[in-house]
């Protein structure tokens, strides 16, 4: 596994890092390459070899480092608390995330499996990120997980997508908790809602492209650092309702 981290000033660079879960592809890979034209160094991490993150290594050897961290797999992640102990990030963002392949099941249609599955890799995983690397962002950091708009239980006025809706409602439900648990510390915290993205998870048929969208997002993100607390908010900085 390629590891650009060992190189990059040995942990004391004097620009402001974000760590990134879920960089490989789509939105987590443009956010970082966004970053990185603005500045930050990025920790992302990806699943495996060869992906898209790697190259765009080469092009940032002093900005970007690459870990080996499956979300749904608990040993993993700790095993990258322990590799980044040493370090101290501005940021710490959740990317990860998954959709059922067929959307428009209901949940008669959609068997125990599936919907563990996507429950675990959208709900419990970003959590389980935040507890167990939590501490390794600076105490008035930003901590945030990308959500979607349909995880809005005030918003679901058309249905469809139930499994995918649930389990982003479930996310939102579990910052809400994490929050309560943080209040006072003065930390940033937040649940995004990027919009319909044209990415693998996407697909062809979304509004958006993401040389459309990922400037804002990182915008978002950036100034919500100056406002500590819980937030659910579009890419463009407006509150979703709950």
């Amino acid at each position: 596994m390629f590891r650009p981290e060992t190189t990059m000033n040995d942990f004391r660079s004097p620009r402001p890092s974000m760590l990134l879960v879920g960089a490989s592809r789509g939105i987590g890979l443009a956010m970082a390459e966004e970053l990185l034209e603005r500045g930050w160094d990025v920790v992302g991490t990806v699943r495996g070899d060869g992906t898209r993150l790697h190259e765009l290594a080469g092009s940032y050897p002093e900005q970007l480092a690459i870990e080996l961290a499956d979300v749904t797999r608990a040993e993993q992640l700790a095993a990258l608390r322990e590799r980044l102990a040493r370090r101290r990030f501005d940021a710490l963002f959740v990317n990860a995330g998954t959709a059922n392949p067929r959307p428009d099941d209901t949940m008669a249609d959609i068997d125990t499996e599936e919907f563990v599955r996507v429950m675990v890799t959208n709900a419990l995983g970003p959590m389980r990120c935040l507890e167990i690397l939590g501490d390794l962002v600076r105490p008035a950091g930003l901590v945030g997980v990308m959500s979607s708009g349909q995880g809005s239980v005030a918003n679901n006025q058309q249905g469809g997508r139930e499994l995918y809706r649930a389990s982003k409602a479930a996310l939102n439900m579990l910052m809400r908790s994490y929050a309560a648990r943080q209040r006072g510390s003065g930390r940033s915290l937040l649940v995004l809602a990027p919009g319909w993205i044209r990415t693998e998870l996407g697909g062809p048929d979304a509004t958006f492209t993401l040389e459309q969208t990922i400037p804002d997002i990182v915008d978002c993100l950036l100034a919500k650092r100056e406002r500590p607390g819980l937030e659910y908010l579009d890419r463009n900085g407006k509150v979703v309702p709950w």
